[in-house]
């Protein structure tokens, strides 16, 4: 078959799914079945594909009409104009996320040498974009997911960085070395009984642990704060993801743990989505 009908006879399959974005997924799949951009696809739509390449694009269709992400079907998602590896192990970085990256870039870049702490790194697409902006900068990221890591590992190697990213297996409760100028996170924060509500893309493939922050949405936001205040040094900056409507809780537990509220970020849907604070002592 050619390029042509492969894609149409794919997004209509993903159409009949209600997947918006069917058109364009079709296209990114048949390109990843053939190993060639999507723009080679545009530009040459009588080119013929191999039977192997065919049966594997109806399988990549078959995954996504399931509604398996298509970041996880072509191992890869762009994040802060980087791509990044990702699977089944890290969460799929979203473009609110890069609200963090955006502020910590923006607050320090060119005020020289920061050694910054990614707390539940997963792919390493925060800790990694950062650096990549601050370019005498260091990191570590950790995480309790060794799975997890050995994507973020692979990250670092893809973007050169491995002389300024290290990475740790550990859980937030249980790290305690060194201090550190930034903590960024992106911790868990929707609350356990929401989780059956999300879209089958998300509670059918991505990882619980990287989404489920307990009863309350709190759980492990509050653990990163506790920790924080432990290892960050005096008017060090904490920026972290939050999610809808947790503002003034999150506030709360900052300002109880010894924390300044300096200001608080929107992301591209106008929703508070960082919250950057400074310990005081």
């Amino acid at each position: 078959m050619i390029v042509d009908s492969l894609i149409k006879q794919g997004s209509k399959i993903l159409k009949k799914q209600n997947i918006d974005s069917h058109q364009i997924d079709a296209e990114l799949l048949l390109s990843k079945a053939i190993r060639k951009d999507r723009v080679f696809l545009l530009t040459n739509e009588e080119y013929k594909v191999s039977q192997k390449e065919t049966s594997d694009y109806l399988n990549f269709i078959l995954r996504r009409k399931h509604h398996e992400p298509l970041s996880y079907i072509i191992k890869r998602k762009e994040f802060w104009s980087l791509s990044f590896n990702v699977n089944h192990n890290v969460l799929i970085p979203r473009p609110e996320t890069e609200t963090i990256v955006e502020q910590v870039v923006r607050r320090f870049k060119g005020k020289g040498s920061l050694n910054i702490l990614d707390i539940g790194t997963g792919s390493g697409c925060i800790l990694l974009s950062i650096l990549k902006e601050l370019k005498n900068s260091y990191g570590t990221g950790i995480d309790k997911s060794f799975k997890a890591l050995t994507i973020a590992k692979k990250n670092s190697r893809k973007l050169n960085l491995l002389q300024r990213a290290k990475f740790i297996h550990c859980d937030v409760d249980n790290f305690n070395f060194g201090t550190y100028d930034v903590v960024v996170s992106n911790p868990p924060y929707i609350c356990s009984r929401k989780i059956g509500y999300l879209g089958e893309d998300i509670k059918g493939f991505e990882p619980r642990m990287a989404l489920d922050g307990g009863s309350s949405g709190l759980e492990t936001i509050t653990k990163v704060i506790i920790k924080a205040e432990k290892l960050l040094k005096t008017r060090g900056s904490l920026f972290m993801e939050i999610g809808d409507g947790q503002s003034r809780m999150v506030s709360s537990v900052l300002i109880k743990n010894g924390f300044r509220l300096v200001k608080r970020f929107f992301d591209y849907n106008k929703t508070i989505r960082c919250i950057m604070s400074t310990k005081i002592t």
